[in-house]
């Protein structure tokens, strides 16, 4: 378990807009795995950012939690409508996704809010905790594929169908928004080539909302077969730049040397939130790809600053020393006096104001 100043190090990343996107990203999602409350004073404190994206993952971030200690701070993102859309949209999504029934009002209200992707998302997320008030996250719904993601969903997965059915409903627009949610999870969990072109056929319907979501299951899925469809609403003009977000992330989350291609052409972007989405998926890319132990690697990062730290701060002498005479008691009374004097730097270092 992470202490308060580790939690406390690796918050500082996150907030400094001097850090480079990437590592800001991956600060935040070693955030939400440690959890916590102070893990979320340090998420929330971020919204004052520049950065829609990273607000958006703030947001998402959040609701993954499910700690309804952060329902204050998404209540304040939802209304704030100098927030721009795709922020107050996560933070209506995550209010439904932490799952109290205390918000339900709140949600309604902003169900007929003018900026359609947010009204959209708050009455999905009104049906979800209508659901879940009936019971039905205690059914464990019969004929339903379990999530094998781990995510908390805005909508629980349709029963057990055909590709074929499932596609029906995911694409019929007379439909209850929430029902195509359904199928659309349904798919996902599904997984295969069919389940995965039946879902790319998705970022053709009319709702941007629903197109953002097709990008992110996508995602989540990692199946090669969905490469050309998100390519094509990457590149599609005058698409959605919340749409073009999810598939250049989708893209990074696939990982294949043709997705980095692709992400390498539109890193320039003019929509700054595509060209920070293709940053990231980049950065992404190459952890799905590379050795690293784990993408939300927030910690292991510190740690090996810190181990860097310890070594450097050495006097010269000291350094002499242990050249000189290798004896365990000078080597451990070298290293000892430097874990102790390195200690006493990060207390001075800690905040005045600790995240409560």
């Amino acid at each position: 378990m992470a202490s308060e100043q580790e939690v406390a190090a690796v918050g500082k990343i996150l907030v400094n807009p001097k850090q480079d996107l990437t590592t800001r990203f991956r600060a935040l999602f070693t955030l939400r795995n440690l959890g916590g409350p102070e893990a979320i004073e340090w998420i929330s404190q971020t919204f004052v950012d520049d950065s829609a994206l990273l607000k958006h993952e703030l947001a998402y971030c959040l609701g993954q939690m499910q700690d309804e200690r952060a329902i204050p701070t998404l209540e304040t993102v939802l209304k704030d409508t100098t927030q721009e859309p795709m922020v107050r949209h996560e933070a209506g999504e995550a209010l439904g996704a932490i799952g109290n029934i205390k918000v339900l009002d709140l949600l309604k209200e902003y169900s007929e809010d003018p900026v359609i992707e947010v009204a959209e998302t708050c009455q999905l997320a009104v049906r979800r905790l209508e659901w879940l008030i009936s019971g039905g996250d205690q059914k464990g719904e019969k004929g339903t594929d379990g999530n094998p993601y781990c995510s908390v969903d805005p909508a629980p997965p349709a029963q057990r169908k055909t590709v074929h059915e499932l596609r029906t409903q995911l694409l019929d627009e007379s439909l209850p928004l929430f029902e195509r949610y359904r199928a659309m999870f349904a798919l996902r969990n599904l997984g295969t080539e069919e389940a995965v072109l039946a879902l790319g056929d998705g970022l053709q319907c009319s709702s941007a909302l629903f197109r953002h979501e097709i990008g992110y299951v996508l995602g989540q899925i990692q199946h090669p077969a969905s490469i050309p469809q998100l390519q094509a609403a990457l590149e599609l003009d005058g698409e959605n730049a919340m749409v073009r977000h999810e598939c250049a992330e989708a893209l990074g989350s696939i990982g294949k040397e043709e997705c980095m291609k692709i992400l390498e052409r539109y890193r320039k972007d003019t929509e700054r939130v595509v060209k920070e989405s293709c940053e990231v998926a980049l950065d992404m890319l190459e952890y799905e790809n590379g050795t690293q132990f784990q993408y939300a690697d927030g910690l292991l990062r510190l740690q090996g600053e810190h181990q860097h730290l310890r070594v450097t701060m050495m006097h010269p002498i000291m350094i002499g020393i242990v050249i000189v005479n290798t004896s365990i008691t000078v080597i451990y009374w070298i290293f000892i006096l430097t874990e102790a004097f390195h200690r006493k730097i990060e207390e001075e270092d800690k905040p005045k104001d600790n995240p409560a």
